[in-house]
């Protein structure tokens, strides 16, 4: 097998060059001075030259915002010849259930076909690439592992390097990328929701996760037999590890708000157990709760609504966790660490213990191995449990530092 060469172009221009558009205010207090946080999509004046006369492929969403508008429209606006729209799950115009099938369509808007790479198809093929000269990837990601983002943009890397296509990825800030931690994914539990050995809240952006995949040598041998990836990260402007940066638009239906999306890395193993996780109502992962619970806790009622069509515990009463708040509530009750009390609580209250988890163990899969599903069951305290993610933590806590773009939260 030929060695893996890769020709990075690192674009890390400084904060405050030429960039006219519109920019997300920063809500940073850590930093109150600070300047607005330009994001890589805003900075046209230095990725436009690299497009000017190429026949281009966007792999974007709804929070692929550039200006005041998505960026595909407001490419095309600047003469940009946009050949092909890829979708990640949710969509390219980011309305589908979570885990939904989403067909090719042409978008009704500019008529580009949007190629769905997600479901069996999860990487652009020739074919789909056949009328495109280079790569752009635009996607808002909020730092977590089993956030699927992350494992498309490792498909989309794989497919430019099989396809010899230069890629530019237009880098955004991470919500959550002002901490590290959670178990290591172990590799033998690798999946669309966790394919490389990091942490659930990796604490790094989109360009920072390419620079690793690429340097830690975890994409695909399968990409080898092109030798070369083209990359180019347009970084932001404005942006440390250190901001709390908060969306301009919710990144998935279920994501609504900063408050769900600092409570998401916790509260999504309740995915993997038959409690309701919230999706079905206003404040998805800020509720969680089921009907065999003591009847004195907080109560709501999942409903069908867009993003969660058929939820968990549809039209059932369910007694739980209302963790609801400002986002300054909800970052104390995160306090930078993903918290497991409310994990081991439910189960401790839940009177059915056997059923407690779904059965096809998809625990296993969101926690990145088979071990927390054991230490719950077996009664292990939240220290417990912390203390044996600790040496893989730590070792990719270096692996990490290697990669970081901005000035980290340390």
């Amino acid at each position: 097998m030929k060695p893996f060469l890769i020709l990075i172009q690192l674009c890390l221009f400084i904060a405050n060059t030429g960039c006219a558009q519109t920019s997300t205010k920063l809500n940073n207090s850590t930093d109150p001075h600070a300047g607005s946080i330009i994001t890589g999509a805003e900075r046209m004046d230095q990725y436009l030259p690299i497009l000017k006369g190429k026949k281009v492929a966007v792999f974007a969403n709804h929070t692929s915002i550039a200006g005041q508008s998505n960026l595909v429209d407001t490419l095309i606006k600047r003469g940009v010849n946009i050949t092909v729209i890829f979708g990640p799950e949710h969509g390219f115009r980011g309305t589908a259930d979570a885990g939904e099938k989403i067909d090719n369509v042409t978008d009704a808007a500019t008529g580009i076909p949007v190629v769905s790479l997600y479901g069996k198809k999860r990487k652009p093929s020739a074919d789909d690439l056949k009328n495109a000269d280079i790569m752009l990837f635009d996607i808002q990601d909020v730092g977590v592992r089993f956030y699927t983002y992350i494992s498309s943009l490792e498909e989309y890397m794989e497919s430019a390097i099989e396809n010899n296509k230069p890629l530019i990825i237009l880098d955004r800030p991470n919500p959550n990328g002002f901490y590290v931690d959670g178990p290591v994914l172990n590799t033998k539990f690798k999946s669309f929701v966790g394919m490389q050995p990091v942490p659930i809240v990796y604490g790094m952006t989109i360009g920072e996760y390419a620079k690793m995949l690429i340097g830690e040598k975890w994409l695909s041998p399968d990409s080898n037999k092109n030798s070369v990836l083209n990359l180019t990260v347009i970084a932001c402007s404005n942006y440390t590890h250190k901001s709390k940066y908060v969306l301009p638009v919710k990144p998935s239906p279920n994501l609504p708000e900063i408050q769900s999306i600092y409570l998401y890395p916790s509260t999504c193993f309740f995915e993997g157990t038959v409690l309701s996780e919230g999706r079905g109502t206003d404040q998805p992962f800020q509720l969680f709760g089921h009907p065999s619970l003591p009847k004195n806790l907080a109560s709501f009622t999942p409903r069908s609504k867009e993003g969660a069509k058929n939820p968990k515990l549809l039209n059932t009463l369910c007694y739980g966790w209302d963790l609801r708040g400002t986002p300054d509530e909800a970052l104390k009750k995160v306090n930078n660490k993903i918290q497991l009390k409310w994990l081991i609580d439910a189960y401790q209250l839940f009177p059915q213990k056997d059923s407690f988890f779904l059965k096809n163990n998809f625990i296993n899969l969101l926690s990145g191995n088979d071990e927390l599903q054991k230490q719950i069951r077996e009664g292990k305290s939240e220290d417990e449990i912390r203390k044996s993610w600790e040496p893989a933590l730590n070792t990719f806590k270096n692996t990490r530092k290697k990669y970081l773009l901005y000035s980290d939260f340390e």
